[in-house]
């Protein structure tokens, strides 16, 4: 796992709701096309979920 996802993940984990793909590139500095691509690893994985469209937090 990479720092940035890392970061993500535990963004995700601290807001303690569902967030948009914006909001975490907001949170983290991170550019939001890194966060998107993230986001979707992270899907795959299993690691985070979304609870209704365009908007994910961790399991």
């Amino acid at each position: 796992m990479t720092d940035n996802t890392q970061i993500v993940l535990e963004a995700m984990k601290n807001a303690g709701k569902p967030l948009r793909p914006g909001d975490i590139a907001k949170m983290t500095d991170i550019d939001s096309k890194e966060v998107s691509k993230i986001i979707s690893v992270l899907k795959k994985e299993g690691k985070i979920i979304s609870p209704k469209r365009c908007y994910y937090s961790a399991e």
